[in-house]
């Protein structure tokens, strides 16, 4: 009877998640909301230009969302989401906990999104679209952007601790974690190139400063004179969320953060390293003189990322930091956990 009693459950479950609006993600394109969304693109411009007014290191951080994002299980907007009684979120994993922020400039973007067009453009969507603008907006490149992606109905902490790089890591590190995404050295070194703007606290350079690899002394690939300057920044007994410029020119997209790689004065030790790496040397050192090969490299890194695809189901959600039916979400679960009924 019990036995029954579930069966007959479970189908009734399955007649009502019929008509939840979960589906599998669709090919990427260019154009997909023109004829269900318009003006997204337009809309998504605008709110990053009052942000940029607002506060120029936001759009610097929000650019970054995309390999937060996307390199953790696809481009699924999993990032976005807020921890819940059940279910440990991204926000807090240690590559992006006081690290990540401006999550705010996100739902205003979804708002007005959501005004214009209810139930239409992905929060996955919106952070390729954002980041694209972050740099168009700061003087780097435009891009055409694919399109069509859905929201994942969950996030994975442990899995983006277990993928995301260290501020420590070393070029070979960074060169082998891009690989197992088709990644190639050319777009890490480009891709790198995203810390033209914005500032890193810090806690993620104290060890170069102080104890590099366990030897108690600075590393020595620091110009001296920037040694120096760092020193003063970010002295023994520092808050170590006190944030220092990833570059000379921290508000404008430009190539100028691979010509301070070349004079020893990259900030964090994994982008110093891709100067002193010999299969990354060239590509910096070619960016360093021409502008236009990082731009174009850039773009198109930052397109071979955005096509990395979650298998998962997904969504459109309403609001970026939660699911849209969350009872749902869960009865989806314990189905899944229950093998043969789906």
């Amino acid at each position: 009877m019990a036995t029954s009693n579930k069966l007959m459950t479970m189908f009734m479950s399955l007649i009502f998640l019929i008509h939840i609006p979960y589906f599998a993600s669709s090919d990427l394109r260019t154009g997909f909301y023109s004829n269900t969304c318009p003006k997204a693109e337009s809309i998504v411009r605008n709110v990053m230009k009052k942000a940029l007014i607002r506060e120029p290191r936001s759009v610097a951080s929000i650019m970054r969302f995309q390999f937060h994002d996307c390199f953790v299980n696809g481009c699924d907007a999993s990032m976005l989401l807020d921890d819940t009684p059940t279910m440990l979120g991204e926000k807090l994993a240690l590559s992006n906990i006081n690290s990540l922020r401006s999550f705010e400039v996100i739902d205003e973007v979804k708002e007005a999104l959501e005004k214009a067009c209810p139930g239409i453009v992905s929060c996955a969507d919106i952070i390729i679209m954002a980041s694209r603008d972050a740099v168009a907006l700061t003087g780097g490149p435009f891009w055409k952007v694919r399109l069509g992606r859905l929201d994942s109905l969950i996030a994975n902490q442990e899995d983006s601790n277990n993928i995301m790089p260290s501020p420590r890591a070393n070029a070979s590190a960074l060169i082998n974690l891009f690989q197992k995404y088709n990644l190639s050295v050319k777009d890490l070194v480009a891709l790198s190139g995203s810390h033209s703007i914005g500032k890193a606290r810090c806690f993620s350079i104290m060890f170069r400063l102080y104890n590099q690899s366990g030897t108690g002394k600075p590393d020595p690939a620091i110009d001296p004179d920037y040694r120096r300057e760092l020193n003063k920044l970010c002295p023994l007994d520092v808050d170590q969320n006190v944030t220092g410029n990833l570059d000379a020119t921290p508000v404008v997209f430009d190539n100028q953060y691979f010509k301070d790689l070349v004079g020893g004065r990259g900030f964090l030790n994994s982008d110093q390293t891709l100067f002193t790496f010999p299969e990354t040397k060239e590509f910096v050192k070619l960016y360093s003189m021409n502008q236009s090969e990082f731009f174009k490299a850039f773009a198109e890194g930052m397109l071979k990322m955005g096509d990395l695809k979650s298998d998962k189901l997904g969504e459109v959600r309403r609001n970026c930091r939660v699911v849209n039916h969350r009872h749902s979400h869960l009865l989806l679960e314990t189905l899944n956990r229950e093998g043969s009924y789906m």
